[in-house]
């Protein structure tokens, strides 16, 4: 368990509130995925539970099997939507390791071979680009 508490102001659970915008792509009653708006590929989106957990290490059962049945169904549908060689799955946990947002959040990323990711700058997507995108991802669910 983790000794930081969950920070209902985070960006995702606005997003799940409906106070911030997003691109979705998927929703059941435990899951949400949307495209990631500072994407490091083509087609970078992600997954959360709808139940509040800061990450891996305080998430439920349940729900941490919600969200992998749904990053398996969305890395399908990336994957051919883009026709992508392959897919990488991430996931941070606290600071230390990588996390920014304190969400448990999944990111899929379909990839090509020789086609290295880009850098995480911070920059956001342009908006017309992520909703053709998420357009594709949607179309092979």
């Amino acid at each position: 368990m983790t000794n930081s508490p969950y920070d209902n102001d985070n960006v995702f659970a606005k997003i799940l509130r409906g106070e911030l915008p997003c691109h979705k792509l998927y929703e059941d009653d435990a899951t949400f995925a949307l495209m990631d708006i500072m994407p490091r590929g083509d087609g970078h989106c992600l997954v959360i539970p709808k139940k509040p957990s800061r990450n891996l290490l305080d998430v439920d059962e349940d729900s941490l099997a919600a969200v992998m049945r749904t990053v398996q169904k969305l890395a399908r549908a990336a994957k051919s939507a883009f026709g992508a060689d392959g897919v990488t799955i991430q996931q941070f946990n606290e600071q230390a390791g990588g996390q920014v947002v304190f969400h448990l959040h999944v990111h899929i990323i379909p990839r090509f071979e020789g086609v290295a990711l880009r850098p995480h700058t911070g920059e956001m997507a342009d908006q017309a680009v992520l909703a053709e995108q998420a357009e594709k991802i949607r179309a092979h669910l």
